[in-house]
């Protein structure tokens, strides 16, 4: 049972990499396309929800196989691992917009009143009022979707990306102990998702302090 664990763990950091580089991305692209969802141009709108829309609807597993095989295959050079971060990063982009969109339109409109009053420049609205409130409000939905894409994660082991998931598909090969195998890594994702869990509360907690002061 060591030596399976031994295996499993070896995965873990290829699943953490994947998981908050891909994380990454999404958090950065998302706000272009967060800003073009709200533009009030109509056609820029309406592409930034089709492609949100298309992001959305097609399984993680397809974006890669078409990123991996066939934009990899015949156009640009990739390795499995870059292929996954940009799969996942760009499905990750699509869903933070629409977080960052559910929390910008959650801001009491008297928080942008109060900021025209006021006469703050159009940065000094986004920085000052918007983005700190955009954030704190954005933090539980962004943790809980944080975990969900350390497990989605496990469709990077179709393309070869030796995280968890592909590990214990060896492992169980191997030894043809899929149940004990499967149950292991089971525990290992579960381990790896709690302390977001738990930096999400203590993070959104710590900001809502702040903002109060």
């Amino acid at each position: 049972m060591q030596d399976i664990l031994m295996m499993l763990l070896s995965g873990v950091p290829w699943t953490i990499a994947v998981t908050v580089l891909a994380f990454c991305v999404g958090v950065v692209l998302g706000f272009p396309i967060f800003a073009l969802r709200m533009s009030r141009v109509k056609a820029l709108s309406i592409l930034a929800a089709m492609l949100v829309l298309t992001l959305r609807s097609i399984p993680p597993i397809v974006w890669l196989f078409f990123i991996f095989f066939g934009i990899g295959g015949g156009y640009i050079s990739l390795s499995p691992f870059a292929a996954a971060v940009v799969g996942l990063g760009l499905i990750t982009a699509a869903h933070m917009s629409e977080v960052y969109r559910g929390a910008f339109t959650a801001i009491h409109a008297g928080q942008f009143e109060a900021a025209y009053a006021l006469n703050l420049s159009a940065l000094q609205r986004f920085f000052d009022v918007v983005l700190p409130q955009l954030v704190r409000i954005a933090i539980p939905t962004s943790a809980t979707y944080a975990i969900g894409l350390l497990k989605d994660s496990a469709v990077a082991s179709t393309i070869g990306v030796s995280d968890i998931s592909f590990q214990a598909y060896q492992v169980s090969q191997q030894t043809f102990q899929g149940l004990s195998v499967y149950s292991a890594a089971a525990v290992v994702y579960l381990v790896l998702s709690v302390p977001v869990a738990l930096f999400s509360r203590w993070l959104s907690a710590t900001l809502k302090q702040r903002i109060a002061r």
